[in-house]
């Protein structure tokens, strides 16, 4: 059964998800006009003007260290390291490039989710792809169906993994028990999600962006020790990127290994498309829709062009003791390679680092694909009590994960991921118009900072978008100056 289902995830990946993201990023690429690679100066603009939100609300920052917190995992060290193993430096290169697509399709699942947003009795905004396929397409059975695919796969599912890691890593290291990190784990994790979004988000705006920075210095570290061979690391990604020096040992190999492997580990880390990040955008409290869009936007390049290349440049440089393109396996990749690799350049003092590393990168991805599961709970009308059972899902969901094997668990996810992927870019598809409205709106102001948007101010009106959230600016809480 197990095989049987790993056979039809990675059917389902290579034959059908991979292809459909890359199609659509480049269909939203070419019809916003390259709108990722205009405006990266928009993007900074607006992010660090983002910390500030409405009175009670989530600020634009917190959204976005929220998706941050959740596409920033382990996968961007193991993931990257499995990459380079199966499809050779090459993969890398790949990698950028649907990075640099997704950006665009990151930008209207985000920009969409805004439009769709609808007020919570908390004081702040949910919504997301179940949100705007109800409204936005009038199919709220879809709607249903997405909402609950996510809720078992980023609230049960990949907390499980992300915590199965977590012990698998202590234990492996340091020799700590599965129980006992467990437990510790429960009970991080209890006493922030229970405090609601808001708890969430004031953690993972101080974690996300400091985990990501930490780990980005640590490769400035590595690089700068090993500075002569650094351009033979660059030469040796272009050239398994076209096939140019074999990728792989054995069976496949070349340009089609390459591109394969990055493009599915690139996809599944920044999430692009997937309908998970657009969850965290919808809460934010902003003035113009596209302001949140293009933070989002911004979130893939950190996660793929900066962290994801920070894992690959550690790897590629500790050379042929620790890395061998078609010599080492993927059993031989994951955490363990990346951590191997920066104690061969910077010595052994680096490994409880990395541990360290490892621990915060998975707790917060834990603590981002929680608020996605509570958002879809909300979707499916489950007022207080549906709120506080998704917390406990979670934390039983966190114990069973640190203490079990999850083979299947992983697979079963990874079907319900593509579901849920191909529901979402359907979806955008089909409402993409409006983005590119939106964005031609948005352009057309004065100041993206101060961007400003009323639903009338399109000459299309989009379908289902509520008065009281951008019916008029007064009452669309905006964030302060």
């Amino acid at each position: 059964m197990e095989d049987f289902l790993e056979s039809v995830s990675g059917n389902l990946a290579t034959y059908v998800l991979v292809p459909m993201l890359a199609i659509v990023g480049i269909l939203f690429t070419i019809r916003m006009k390259g709108m990722q690679f205009r405006t990266m100066g928009t993007m900074l603009k607006v992010i660090l003007k983002s910390r500030t939100g409405s009175e009670g609300g989530i600020s634009s920052f917190q959204a976005f260290t929220i998706s941050l917190a959740s596409r920033v995992g382990t996968g961007n060290i193991a993931g990257v390291a499995i990459a380079l193993a199966v499809g050779g430096p090459g993969a890398i290169f790949w990698m950028w490039v649907m990075a640099l697509i997704g950006m665009a399709t990151a930008f209207v699942e985000a920009t969409l989710a805004q439009l769709y947003k609808q007020p919570h009795h908390d004081g702040t905004f949910r919504g997301g792809p179940a949100y705007y396929i109800q409204r936005g397409l009038g199919n709220r059975a879809f709607g249903v169906l997405f909402a609950c695919l996510l809720i078992f796969t980023f609230g049960l599912a990949f907390n499980m993994v992300q915590a199965n890691t977590i012990a698998s890593v202590l234990e492996s290291g340091h020799g700590v028990s599965p129980v006992v990190t467990a437990v510790v784990l429960a009970a991080l994790t209890g006493v922030i999600i229970f405090g609601g979004l808001r708890s969430i988000a004031r953690v993972t705006e101080i974690m996300a962006p400091l985990m990501a920075l930490i780990y980005f210095l640590l490769a400035v570290v590595v690089v700068l020790t090993s500075l002569p061979a650094v351009p033979g690391v660059i030469a040796d990604i272009f050239k398994g990127a076209f096939g140019l020096e074999q990728a792989l040992a054995g069976t496949g190999g070349g340009m089609l290994a390459a591109l394969m492997n990055g493009v599915q580990r690139g996809m599944f880390s920044n999430e692009a498309g997937m309908g998970s990040a657009p969850n965290a955008a919808a809460t934010a409290t902003v003035r113009h829709p596209v302001q949140q869009g293009l933070i989002q936007s911004a979130g893939v390049f950190v996660d793929t062009i900066i962290v994801c290349t920070a894992t690959a440049t550690m790897i590629l440089l500790a050379g042929p003791a620790v890395y061998t393109p078609g010599v080492t396996t993927r059993a031989e990749a994951g955490a363990a390679l990346t951590q191997n690799a920066i104690a061969a350049e910077l010595g052994g003092w680096t490994i409880p680092l990395m541990t360290f590393l490892v621990f915060v990168f998975a707790f917060s991805s834990v603590l981002g694909n929680t608020s996605y599961a509570e958002i879809n709970v909300d979707f499916l009308r489950g007022g207080r009590v549906g709120d506080i059972t998704m917390r406990c899902v979670v934390v039983v969901a966190v114990i069973t994960g640190a203490l079990v094997s999850l083979t299947i668990v992983w697979t079963v996810a990874d079907i319900a991921m593509t579901a849920m992927a191909v529901t979402n870019l359907v979806a955008l598809l089909l409402l993409g118009k409006y983005v590119v409205a939106l964005l031609a709106n948005f352009e057309q102001q004065p100041s993206a900072v101060d961007a400003t948007f009323d639903v009338d101010d399109l000459t299309e009106r989009p379908p289902g978008v509520l008065e009281e959230v951008w019916g008029d600016k007064r009452a669309n809480p905006v964030a302060r100056d």
